[in-house]
């Protein structure tokens, strides 16, 4: 028999289960737009060097990295098109 203590902990994690199970696709697709966030993130510092060496300076921050995650180098040649032409 369970205890009247354990009742709310069970009912939590059956409910953080259920949660889990429905929201899987939606939660996977986050923590890889994350990941990919994060590597474009890593790809801005490390290009900004170079890129102040030629005459391109891409901020580091969370939207240009983001969109360097989501679009891959299309999105490179996107945030360098935009730079350049609102200069």
């Amino acid at each position: 028999m369970l205890s009247p203590e354990t009742v709310p902990a069970l009912l939590l994690a059956l409910t953080l289960a259920g949660l889990l199970l429905v929201f899987h696709r939606a939660l996977g697709g986050l923590v890889r737009l994350l990941c990919r966030t994060l590597a474009g993130l890593a790809a801005l510092w490390a290009l900004a060097p170079a890129g102040a060496w030629l005459g391109v300076s891409l901020g580091v921050n969370l939207f240009n990295a983001l969109v360097l995650g989501a679009l891959g180098v299309p999105g490179l040649g996107l945030l360098l098109l935009l730079h350049w032409t609102l200069r």
